[in-house]
């Protein structure tokens, strides 16, 4: 489950931990509990990015449309 506070993050914060949790998990040396929240925490921090990615993705394909049927009208 997000939390509030991983719904506030923006996606440039949320990819830059998600780059550390990834770069601490592939360095090993630590406990499998440890691991575990690491993982966790990447998984959370790449619904919040997957989100993001989204939402823009969505902007850029209304903006689209709006363009095509502006253009259409003419």
């Amino acid at each position: 489950m997000t939390s509030k506070t991983d719904e506030a993050l923006g996606y440039e914060q949320a990819r830059d931990e998600l780059i550390e949790v990834v770069r601490r998990l592939e360095a090993g040396g630590t406990t499998l509990e440890e691991s575990l929240a690491l993982w966790e925490r990447g998984e959370e921090l790449a619904k919040v990015c997957r989100r993001w990615l989204e939402g823009a993705r969505a902007r850029l394909d209304a903006a689209l449309a709006e363009e095509e049927g502006s253009t259409e009208q003419e």
